[in-house]
């Protein structure tokens, strides 16, 4: 019996490796020539700027300043928070670990008195100068606590240069005195003249209906409507140096404010304080329709929760269709007036919170967390990692490079010298792989979130393959 060739095994051996490469390479090929199909979306024309929210971020203490890719908002609380007075000193505890995270704002719940005293959460407000210093409403301090730890609040927030948005409660009030009212024929809950604050008092004059008219946009919960036409209610909600706004502001020291339902009244309203006040605004335009959000942003003169994100977050994430995140929404019309969000008080529909955070905060607008989804439900380093991400990459336009039911890339194009990044979302089982095109031609890029452990080089034409984890992310920038 002969002995085996060993010279045509080492040929065939040889045909083989090379074959192996030849349809590697073909491979290689093909995925490239599949991703090049995909018409890139330029989703936002604008000079790249980050979203400011017009209050100076230097610092006089050291601590955070808004980096490159913006600022990160925290809601500061959730609904039914523990009750007993001592809200505002757990968030005081927590406002440096907070800036140290690369948080710079805290959203927080209505800080006033309001008519279920020590266990409301404040949406039904009844003297807006009580802060916890009266004994009003069944109780001395709010469900949050005292005045003085609020202040106290407000001071650490500040020495950790973190700006303090107030929840403003304006459509409605709450816990008045019965009166008779000439304009509905019946006694109505309207009496606030013997409010403990004495300031703003108001009664069935300010309050529709009266001599204004029938109604405005919106009444809330029966609760009696607030006349915003009405000289007293302008005076003392904006106009007073004295009044609510200007109070809250120069005296209480917030930075800014969250309006609680613009549904319920013309965004002229909005718009007075904001031009007699000042501080950085938002608004509760609880609607899905782009184009409401958008004009209601633009009469308002303010900053607009984007629900159209929301809503179509939702549908992609937990419908398993990707491809519904190149629909219209705030953030694509107007990203300096759009604030972005997972969840809130009112709404946690979102399954893939990750997912979710992992869009926001790679995104453009004004990204915010949930409390609970930070401090209790979800990882925090992950968040963290998210938040340090948005900070120092996340900047430039953005364009979608990739999209279909599991997939999902997109590209931040950089400003002022930041070379941006690039997010790749898999919603699928699997590990996923794909051929992108980035701004940088031979560089070596990294994942800045670890999840992948690849260090690959961009082509000379810039395109480089990069992969993301199942039910995941990967962010992807330059390794420096």
């Amino acid at each position: 019996m002969k002995k085996p060739n060993a010279k045509i095994y080492f040929i065939a051996a040889v045909a083989a490796f090379l074959g192996s490469c030849s349809q590697n390479e073909t491979t290689e090929v093909d995925s490239k020539a599949e991703s090049q199909k995909f018409e890139i979306i330029n989703v936002t024309h604008h000079d790249g700027k980050p979203f400011s929210t017009g209050i100076s971020s230097s610092s006089s203490t050291g601590k955070y300043v808004d980096n490159p890719g913006g600022g990160v908002m925290m809601q500061a609380f959730y609904w039914d928070v523990p009750s007993g007075g001592t809200w505002w000193n757990t968030v005081s505890g927590k406002v440096a670990a907070w800036g140290n995270a690369g948080i710079g704002s805290i959203w927080l719940p209505p800080a006033s008195k309001a008519q279920n005293g020590a266990f409301s959460m404040g949406y039904d407000p009844t003297d807006y100068f009580d802060f916890g210093d009266y004994n009003q409403n069944g109780s001395i301090e709010t469900r949050f606590g005292s005045k003085t730890e609020l202040v106290n609040l407000i001071t650490n927030a500040h020495t950790e240069n973190l700006k303090v948005y107030a929840d403003i409660v304006i459509n409605h009030n709450s816990g008045g005195q019965s009166e008779a009212n000439p304009f509905t024929g019946t006694s109505t809950w309207t009496n606030f003249t013997g409010i403990a604050s004495g300031k703003f008092p108001r009664n069935y004059n300010d309050f529709y209906k009266n001599s204004y008219g029938n109604n405005d946009e919106g009444a809330f919960g029966g609760f009696p409507d607030l006349c915003h036409a009405a000289p007293n209610v302008q005076n003392w909600l904006w106009l007073r140096t004295d009044g609510v706004g200007k109070y809250y502001k120069n005296t209480m020291k917030f930075d800014g404010w969250r309006f609680d339902y613009v549904k319920g009244f013309a965004p002229w309203v909005i718009h007075d304080w904001n031009a007699n006040v000042g501080g950085f605004s938002v608004g509760e335009y609880w609607d899905a329709n782009v184009n409401t959000l958008e004009s209601w942003a633009n009469s308002a003169n303010s900053s607009v929760f984007d629900f159209a994100c929301y809503y179509k977050m939702n549908d992609a994430f937990d419908g398993n269709n990707l491809a519904l995140l190149n629909d219209d929404m705030m953030w694509k019309r107007n990203p300096y007036k759009a604030v972005t969000f997972v969840t809130n008080h009112d709404t946690d529909e979102i399954s893939n919170k990750l997912l979710a955070y992992s869009y926001i905060l790679t995104h453009e607008g004004y990204p915010t967390i949930f409390y609970r989804d930070y401090e209790e439900w979800l990882d925090k380093n992950k968040l963290n990692n998210l938040i340090w991400i948005h900070n120092n990459k996340a900047t430039g336009t953005t364009s979608i490079l990739y999209s279909d039911n599991d997939e999902y890339v997109a590209r931040r194009n950089g400003y002022n010298g930041n070379p941006g990044l690039v997010v790749y979302i898999n919603n699928s089982d699997s590990w996923q792989e794909r051929w992108i095109q980035t701004n940088w031609a031979n560089t070596q890029i990294k994942d800045f979130t670890g999840n992948s452990t690849w260090f690959p080089t961009t082509q000379a034409d810039k395109w480089v393959k990069i992969q993301c984890p199942p039910k995941g992310y990967s962010v992807w920038s330059i390794n420096q």
